[in-house]
């Protein structure tokens, strides 16, 4: 039981150490992430439609 409570002092103790991001700085990493995902989307697609076609003009 010990354990279990030092444990937990210590999660405690390094949460005070974490630097949150402001709400700015969320908002901005969440529109670059949501930027590239689409992107890499856009891009996978394009390779899919390329092969798939070269597939079909094959055969």
């Amino acid at each position: 039981m010990n354990k279990i409570k030092l444990f937990l002092i210590e999660i405690r103790k390094e949460m005070t150490k974490i630097r949150w991001p402001k709400k700015k700085e969320l908002l901005k990493s969440s529109v670059a992430t949501i930027g590239v995902v689409l992107v890499l989307a856009v891009f996978f697609t394009g390779l899919d439609f390329v092969f798939s076609s070269l597939m079909k003009w094959g055969a």
